[in-house]
């Protein structure tokens, strides 16, 4: 193969990949149905024409087989009349007629099984156009879903999953170092607004709502020491008087 020729073949390669990336299917089926239609049209018009033909040539035939028939009894007229010479020239003429008749009736059976197979093929025509729009509405549907479809799979392919997913851990792990470093913040201050830890912890003691029970539980838990017993029943101070001289203002046990 020659260089022309080859370079030949790559600019039609490329014409007729060009023309098929701009070929819409919608548009190609609309345009492929209407000129169907003109052409059925064309041919509704020619078959017309030939169903016409036909129906002269019957009317001609008809005319001829009418015109030889008269001269038929134009003759019989002439044998009863005596005159064999008018009846002969009479069958001349039926024979003329006749001839004219048989030849049209020819051409008319010709021009019948010809409109016979034109009209056949025109209502197979008129079917297929129909057939061709209901399939139109279906192949119109399937392109679009088709196109959809390979839209979609343009679009996902030009997601970078790993890259997208990857930038959301680094962001969700920047966020949860913010969120650390904001609460190291505050624990700080809070450690700096009230001062030293013994005194905080000195500040939030409680005191104790019964010191004896304290010192008796924590005696039975060998803690420390128990501390003394009350006496039973009146002190001391009001148990042993001597007069109006109390344990307080005793100076020795004689005074009690």
């Amino acid at each position: 193969m020659g260089i022309f020729s080859r370079i030949s073949t790559l600019f039609k390669a490329e014409a007729n990949a060009a023309i098929d990336k701009m070929e819409d299917p919608e548009k190609v089926l609309n345009q492929t149905i209407r000129d169907m239609q003109a052409q059925l049209t064309e041919a509704k018009t020619k078959v017309a024409e030939s169903i016409a033909f036909e129906k002269r040539l019957k009317m001609q035939y008809d005319k001829a087989i009418a015109n030889a028939q008269e001269w038929e009894q134009k003759a019989m007229m002439a044998v009863n009349a005596g005159r064999d010479d008018l009846a002969t020239e009479a069958l001349g003429r039926q024979q003329e007629a006749q001839k004219e008749a048989d030849a049209l009736h020819a051409q008319w059976e010709q021009q019948k099984a010809g409109c016979d197979k034109i009209k056949a093929k025109l209502k197979s025509m008129n079917d297929k156009i129909e057939e061709a729009k209901r399939k139109k509405s279906l192949l119109v549907a399937q392109a679009k879903r088709a196109e959809a479809s390979k839209t979609i799979h343009q679009t996902l392919a030009g997601i970078d999953e790993g890259g997208a997913f990857d930038t959301f851990s680094r962001m969700e792990e920047k966020v949860q170092t913010l969120e650390a470093q904001a609460q190291a913040s505050e624990d700080l201050a809070v450690d700096l607004s009230t001062g030293d830890s013994l005194e905080k912890e000195i500040r939030e003691l409680k005191p104790v709502a019964n010191s004896d029970a304290l010192a008796a539980l924590k005696a039975k838990m060998g803690k420390a020491p128990a501390a003394p017993a009350p006496a039973v029943g009146h002190s001391y101070d009001t148990q042993y008087k001597k007069g109006s001289t109390s344990i307080a203002n005793a100076t020795s046990w004689d005074d009690l």
